[in-house]
């Protein structure tokens, strides 16, 4: 490679880099803790999921308690599990009976708890398992503003990734062994960018690859629609499995409502290792009902083996639309497949904290990346009025970025003090915490100083948090691992990891001589 496309390279990579640094290091560290989303809802409630991510095996209770309530003849009712939590999405389309009673005529959404038969609207369900998990692709932002950012961020992301690896190729084993902490500040961030750049790769490209394909399709779509689709969008929209299929109403009572748990129960004996995660019924009530089952066989069986069956009560028929056991097509191939790489989901506990040490260690890789601009930058033959600019831009970038720490342990205190707050308090608690928070930093003008405090303070507040769980919801975590919630008491034992974690970095950086302080 000649020097002048190094030199090529090597800018674009640093400015793609420290253009997006920030969004970036929200959407990693958000990221993060949304491989634990479930957990995170189940502590928060202290609610064990029933099933993982399965429906209950009881649906005609609930579909009992619905009728009596909401009157379901002639609507099509949609009961989904979306995550490994209890309660379940209920989705009722308003009546097609022109007879039905008023309150049959009005459209729902809301989630149900399968036990209690308690329901709740989405914002007052809100958690802060939601929160960080749509933080980390800025749901929070005015739609589609926050999706459309976090796609473009994650495709610079990679765009940098590329660039990254063509800059350090000759020397990318070499350096990936090399790691001077003594030496001057410059030196250490490089070798702690590279190493650990490199440690994370296949990580950060597989996520830069999927962030991007999520949160950026829909722009896709519209050429693709244009150009081979003539504007039908509708077309394709059925070729891509995403239209919802419609069976006319006769306006005829079905002689007998059927049991679907008794459907549940033949499938699962057909397809052994079932999971259940969508029961769609078209038509309740109607001669014309028709009951389709969604779900897959567990990974432990086969990765990606969705099954999808339909049930027409009135005739005893039964349509297979997806088999398990026969291979999956291309196109369930990749829409699973870009899914599962991106939760990383699907190897249990232990792949999901593989995940979780490597999104953490990507936030170092930025923060460290910010570093080495900065040093780079600070050099006495720079007039004082640029110098003065790097540093303070420095000083935004990584005020915001560390006291995301401490400000996501608070809440996590927060939601416990005040249990069932929703979506509201959520919002206000974490965004006017983390403003403060970060505003207070940047005045200060010292970096140590803010790595320092948001260690410390983290520390702290992850050490209460298993302590406010003990007190205000009467769950100590060996108590609930005797119990065998494991959900709830893996959040309590991670974030007392977390404290010591924090401690030990803070007790090394204490001693430490480097001086990070920039007027």
């Amino acid at each position: 490679m000649g020097q002048r496309v190094y030199n090529i390279l090597f800018n674009l990579h640093t400015v793609s880099g420290i253009v997006i640094s920030v969004a970036l290091y929200v959407i990693f560290f958000a990221g993060s803790f949304s491989f634990f989303r479930d957990e995170i809802v189940a502590w928060e409630r202290n609610e064990q999921a029933l099933n993982e991510d399965n429906l209950p095996q009881d649906i005609d209770q609930i579909l009992t308690h619905l009728d009596e309530k909401y009157v379901l003849e002639g609507r099509d009712v949609n009961l989904k599990t979306y995550y490994a939590e209890r309660a379940i999405a209920v989705n009722l389309s308003a009546s097609k009976d022109s007879l039905a009673p008023e309150k049959a005529k009005q459209a729902a959404f809301f989630y149900i708890d399968p036990v209690s038969l308690e329901e709740q609207s989405y914002t007052d369900a809100y958690s802060l398992g939601e929160f960080l998990y749509r933080l980390h692709f800025f749901a929070q932002i005015y739609y589609p503003v926050g999706y459309y950012l976090s796609g473009f961020v994650a495709f610079f992301f990679l765009f940098a990734i590329i660039t990254g690896v063509l800059v350090h190729w000759k020397k990318i084993v070499s350096n990936f062994y090399t790691f001077r902490p003594w030496a001057k500040l410059k030196t250490l961030w490089t070798d702690a960018h590279t190493a650990l750049g490199i440690l994370g790769l296949p990580f950060q490209f597989i996520l830069a690859v999927t962030g991007a394909f999520f949160m950026l399709k829909a722009l896709l779509v519209a050429p693709i629609v244009l150009s081979l689709y003539h504007g039908d969008q509708a077309q394709l929209y059925k070729d891509l499995e995403y239209d919802i299929p419609v069976y006319e109403f006769t306006d005829q009572p079905i002689q007998a409502l059927p049991s679907i748990n008794t459907y549940i129960e033949k499938t699962q004996q057909e397809w052994k290792n079932y999971d259940l995660n969508e029961v769609a019924i078209h038509n309740y009530g109607d001669a014309n009902m028709q009951v389709t089952l969604n779900g897959k066989l567990d990974y432990q069986s086969k990765f990606n083996a969705p099954g999808s069956i339909v049930y027409t009560p009135a005739t005893s028929e039964q349509r297979i639309v997806k088999d398990p056991y026969q291979p999956a097509s291309y196109l369930d191939a990749v829409k699973n497949v870009m899914f599962r790489l991106h939760f990383g989901d699907y190897g249990g506990y232990f792949l999901r904290v593989i995940s979780f040490i490597l999104g953490i260690l990507s936030c170092i890789v930025i923060i460290s990346g910010v570093l080495i601009w900065l040093v780079t930058r600070d050099r006495k033959n720079l007039p004082e009025k640029k110098r003065k600019f790097y540093n303070r831009v420095a000083r935004i970038y990584m005020a915001i970025c560390l006291s995301m720490y401490p400000v996501t342990a608070a809440a996590f205190i927060a939601v416990k003090v005040n249990q069932g707050a929703g979506q509201s308090f959520l919002y206000w608690f974490y965004f006017l915490l983390w403003a403060v928070l970060s505003v207070f930093l940047i005045l200060k003008k010292d970096l140590k100083y803010m790595s320092d405090f948001c260690l410390l303070s983290g520390g702290i507040l992850a050490l209460l948090i298993p302590i406010c769980n003990g007190i205000f919801s009467q769950a100590w975590f060996w108590q609930t691992f005797a119990q065998g919630h494991v959900q709830i008491a893996f959040i309590d034992v991670s974030w007392i990891v977390l404290a010591i974690i924090s401690f030990f970095a803070f007790a090394k950086s204490k001693k430490s001589k480097t001086k990070l302080a920039y007027k």
